[in-house]
Parts: structure tokens; sequence; C-alpha cells
């Protein structure tokens, strides 16, 4: 067998040189099976009995219709009858030798998702070596510096966002509590080849220290202490005709994580020079990012404070690029992500061109056995979260704020302007009245600026109260039915709005559900509708297979900060889901 391969192996790499026109033309996933052939071709046995392969299928389908009464019509579904995105990823483990690849297909992409991520293909792939000293990626990768200020490299599926870097990639650990990385490479623009003209190429390096390995006096010191600093740049060339534009942007960030016993201090600045853009009307001010966060934490009590100001921190590798897509950044939210419908109905987009925020997160264990506790204890978690606009200042009293062409505004680094753009007020109860009832109470009060982050130029800025009721009653080891009840109060946006859910379970295999969102205090009567959804899925080991159908209101879809669009729609959604 290994004297076959070994011939196969022979066979191919002279057929790569007498057709070297043809192989060039070749797709990626038939080039990286001709290279593992060459490379492991003489261990074929190896190669067959002691590696691993892993990887993860996921089908999401939604077959619309008609439904005039929230108007959905055959024109605003263009046509189309049915959406359907899939992926199925793949990994391959030889000893300290990785390889893995992505096929994605979308045709046509599901109702909400950008047009330009329509198509087929390989666009991620990739292999790697890695020993405690080096490992090595070539090809795709996801990376992240620090909280992201200055780079991050990631993957949402639910909200179609990849901007995964293609080129090399360097993890070192020279000594023990050495962290050593460098990246290079272009990130992923949808199925757009890469071109040196329509992007730029991203080259970055970080190193983190972490003093009590360095130190074996601190090893078991309770005073903890890690250090990072990172450095990233972004080469784009210059071809604006109005405009002298840099074509090296630079970016530079320090990061300091302290612990001292039951306290964690972390902070992290990043600094950006002068980046004009389409996403900041091309004005040649420099950016200016700080998080900061201070916690506390116990048996039965933590809390949680968090600072951040964002002026100017855009970073694309695309300087006329203004959609979701292209971000050599990532700039983290500070406020809470709802799980439940209502209160996750109006979700935060951070805005890197200015924000200053705060959040504030307690939680307290009432005792078990106390009056307010019972027998089994009370949960509660408070939180605030708030994020202003920066104020800014003229340059010159005959030069506009943010006007193109100039160093755009000042802003004092600890000022921030009077407008709100997010206020979230929210407290929740959690209680286990016996063995088999238990109960979620929430409140919430917020403050939603839609016209700047929805882009709804002119609407008011919504006032709500939020307040939800989540039952779960165990009729026994492996069955339970659960209830959720809700109530949004508000005189702006679409107006007030009630939600109920029923959902059965039969564990660990099977669940039924049917629930309803109806827009009762809508200012036109003819537009107060029940959004109704009948759901049940079922799991079987790593495979899970879930049926939805009825109505989605329109809305936004936000993860980590970064949101899409979800416009109305009506019909079946299907999701299968498997892992190997």
């Amino acid at each position: 067998m290994e004297k076959l391969c070994s011939s196969m192996s022979f066979y191919v790499l002279g057929l790569l040189y007498t057709t070297n026109e043809k192989i060039r033309q070749m797709k990626r996933p038939s080039l990286l099976l001709i290279a593992l052939l060459i490379v492991l071709g003489g261990k074929a046995q190896d190669f067959l009995n002691q590696a691993t392969v892993n990887g993860s299928f996921q089908i999401d389908a939604q077959l619309y219709r008609s439904d005039a009464a929230i108007g959905i019509t055959d024109s605003s579904i263009a046509g189309r009858k049915i959406g359907v995105n899939g992926y199925g990823n793949i990994i391959y483990s030889l000893g300290n030798f990785k390889a893995g690849m992505r096929y994605e297909a979308m045709l046509t992409p599901m109702l909400g998702f950008d047009p330009m991520q329509e198509g087929s293909g390989f666009p991620y792939l990739w292999a790697s070596y890695s020993t405690d000293f080096i490992d090595v990626t070539v090809g795709n990768f996801y990376e992240q510096f620090g909280n992201g200020l200055i780079f991050r490299s990631y993957e949402e599926w639910t909200l179609g966002y990849d901007n995964s870097m293609n080129g090399m990639r360097v993890l070192l650990n020279p000594s023990k509590g050495v962290r050593l990385k460098a990246v290079y490479g272009s990130q992923r623009f949808y199925w757009q080849k890469y071109e040196r003209n329509n992007r730029g190429l991203v080259r970055g390096v970080d190193a983190e220290f972490s003093f009590n390995e360095i130190l074996g006096s601190l090893e078991d010191s309770p005073l903890r202490i890690i250090v990072g600093a990172s450095a990233v740049s972004r080469y784009q060339r210059d071809a604006d005709p109005i405009y002298k534009l840099p074509e090296n942007v630079g970016s530079m960030a320090g990061r300091i994580n302290i612990g001292l016993g039951n306290f964690t201090l972390m902070t992290e600045y990043a600094h950006k020079i002068n980046d004009p853009s389409a996403l900041n009307n091309f004005i040649y001010k420099e950016g200016h990012a700080l998080l900061t966060s201070l916690s506390y934490a116990q048996s039965g009590f933590g809390v949680v404070l968090q600072l951040k100001r964002v002026d100017n921190m855009g970073f694309k590798s695309d300087r006329a690029y203004v959609g979701n897509a292209l971000d050599i950044n990532f700039i983290p939210p500070i406020n809470r992500t709802h799980a439940y419908s209502l209160t996750g109905k109006y979700p935060y987009a951070t805005q890197p061109n200015g924000e200053m925020g705060m959040q504030l997160q307690i939680h307290y264990k009432i005792p078990k056995g106390s009056l307010l506790g019972g027998k089994y204890g009370t949960g509660i978690a408070l939180n605030l979260s708030q994020v202003n606009d920066i104020a800014r200042n003229p340059i010159h009293d005959t030069i506009l704020i943010g006007q193109p062409g100039t160093m755009g505004y000042t802003s004092d680094f600890f000022k921030m302007s009077g407008d709100i753009f997010f206020r979230d007020l929210n407290i929740e109860i959690d209680k286990r009245f016996n063995s088999k009832l238990k109960g979620i109470f929430q409140y919430m009060n917020l403050l939603y600026d839609i016209a700047t982050i929805e882009g709804h130029a002119g609407d008011p800025v919504v006032n709500a109260h939020i307040g939800l009721v989540d039952l779960t009653y165990r009729l026994s080891s492996r069955k339970a039915v659960r209830v959720e009840a809700q109530g949004l109060f508000t005189r702006e946006d679409k107006g007030d709005w009630a939600a109920m859910m029923v959902e059965y379970t039969i564990a660990p295999k099977w669940f039924v559900a049917l629930s309803d969102q109806y827009n009762y205090g809508h200012p036109e009567k003819d537009q107060r509708n029940h959004y109704y959804t009948a759901s049940a899925g079922f799991t079987r080991n790593a495979t899970r297979l879930a049926l939805t159908y009825g109505r989605q209101a329109e809305g936004v879809v936000c993860v980590g900060g970064v949101c899409r669009q979800v416009p109305a729609s009506s019909g079946l959604t299907i999701t299968l889901t498997t892992n190997f």
C-alpha cells in the first residue's frame, strides 16, 4: 500500500509540472487534496489509521408565502419562494498537523442577508502545524488581539458575518509566560477575489506576558499580572481623486489585567492614526478607544463595573466601504444581551464613530433558609447600562464639525454629550418555589435612539417599559412545561406589544412550542397583527432538526454589538445541524 501511494505521489508531482496551466485553473480543494497526497503519500497507513476527522454541518432554509396582513407580497420577497443558507466544516488531524475546509452554499440567501452572499464554494481552507513552541497556519484563520480594539477576525453565522483572514499566522511560545502572535493577509469580502485595488492588506503583531509564570517568586502570589501590547497596520493604495490619503494606517494598543484576591481590573487603550474613510466622512482625526472593567466576586455575590470610550475608531480594510463587512477591529458592547423576544426587541449596535458608555452588574444570591431565600434560595440580578454620544467641538469657527478633508473636530477625552443612544435598567429575580416549579421575573426600563442605531432619521427616541414572567413546571424527570408572558409598553415606534409562549419538552429529544406576538398598541388599527409561530424540534445524539411555521416581525438581530436588519416574513423555517 505504501509503495503504491508513493508511486502515485511521484506521478501526481510529474503531472503538476506537465499540466501547470490546467492546475492553476483548478479549484482550491483539488489543490489541497493533491498537496496532501504528495506530502503524506509515503505514509498512507498513518494517513488512514492514525488520523482523526471531525466537523459539522448546518442547513437553514425558509419557504416564503404571501401574507398581505403584514405586507408580504411577491414583490416584497422579490419573487423568491425559498432561501437556503448551508455550510459543511471538516477538520483533519494527524499528530501535529491539521487541515480543514468549509463549504458554503447560499442559493439564494435567506431574506435579511446581504445579496452579495449569494454563491457557493470553499471560502475557508487552512492547514497548520503546531508544537509547544510554534503554531503556524497558512490559508484562512480567525484571531484576536486583546479585546479586539484594533484586531479581531471572527465569524457569526446567524448574522452572515465573516471577516476571516486569508494569509499566514504564527504563534510562538518562546518561554514560559510569553506568547507572541503575528498575522498577515487579506480579509474575506463575500465571494470577491482579493485584488490590490479593491481592498487592503492587514499586518499585525501581538505580545502577552504573564508575570506569574515568568517570575517564579509570583507563581503562588495572590497578585496576578498580565500585560499585553499590539500593533496592526492596513496597507491600501491611494487612488482618491480628491484627497491625499494615507496608504499605511497604523494602530497600537496596550492592555493590563491585574487580579488580587476577589478583585480583577482589566484596562485596554487603543490609538489609530488618521484614517479618512467613507465611514467617518473622510476626516483626518486620529482615533482612540478605552475599555476598562473592574469586578469583585465571592460566593453568592458579584459586581462588575465597565467603562468604555470610543472616538473615530472605525477601521476597515477598504476605506470606501460602509457596510457590515471588512472590519479589522471590534468594539465590544458593554450592555446586557437579552434572550427573550420583547426584552431583546431593541438591541444596541456599537457606534465606532463615537460613544461613551458604562455598565454596572450586580448579582446576589439570597441564602437558603432565610425569609426571602426560602428553601432553595433566591437569585437577584441588577443591570444598568447607558451609552451616550461623545462631546465634539469645532476645530475652527468657519469649519463645520465633521467636514470632509479637515481634522473633523476636537473632543475632550472624559467629556460626553447629553445625547443618549441607549439606556437599559433591568432587574431579574430567579426563584425556585418547590421541586417542580421555578420562575424568572424581569422588569426592564429602556431608552433607545432608533434614529441613530437603526438609521431611521426623524423617528423619535423609544422609551419603553418591559415586563416578563417565565415559569417552568416539571411534570416528571423527562417532561416539562414552560410558559412565557411578556409585555412591552411604549408610545413610540409601533406602540405596545404583548407576547405569549407555551413550550412542552420531552428530554432529551423532543420539544414543541406555540407563541404569539401582538402589536395591539400600533397607532394604525389595520397594522395591528398577530405574529404567531408553531415550532417543533427533535434531537438525536449530535443531530438536531427544528421546524417553525408562522410570521416573523420586522426588526433587528444583534450579536456582540454587530447587527443586521430582519425583514418581516411568513412561512416555514427549517434548521438542521449535526456534528461528528
